[in-house]
């Protein structure tokens, strides 16, 4: 099943060869016509990028996934994690 971010995939490089394919031929130099092209493209990626953002249901309610860590499993011990204290071994 194609989503939203399989047709900004594809409108990517559609964009930049077809509108400066465009602008070429209404007349326009290539040194126009193609950041023309890449604007619009870029313009693709920026709304795929912050308008319509690839996040979950979670942070879009306003919660932090990452505080509240996952349901219904345990994580086991933490490694790696600091305890206040330095690893050198001495007074900090």
């Amino acid at each position: 099943m194609t989503g939203y971010y399989d047709y900004v995939l594809g409108l990517i490089p559609a964009a930049l060869l077809g509108v400066t394919a465009v602008l070429r031929l209404v007349g326009l130099p290539s040194i126009v016509a193609v950041p023309g092209g890449a604007l619009v493209a870029a313009g693709l990626i920026a709304h795929a990028m912050f308008v319509k953002a690839p996040v979950t249901s979670e942070t879009r309610a306003g919660t932090d996934s990452a505080a509240t860590g996952p349901v219904g499993r345990s994580s086991g011990p933490r490694r790696g994690r600091s305890t206040g204290r330095s690893r050198t071994g001495g007074a900090d």
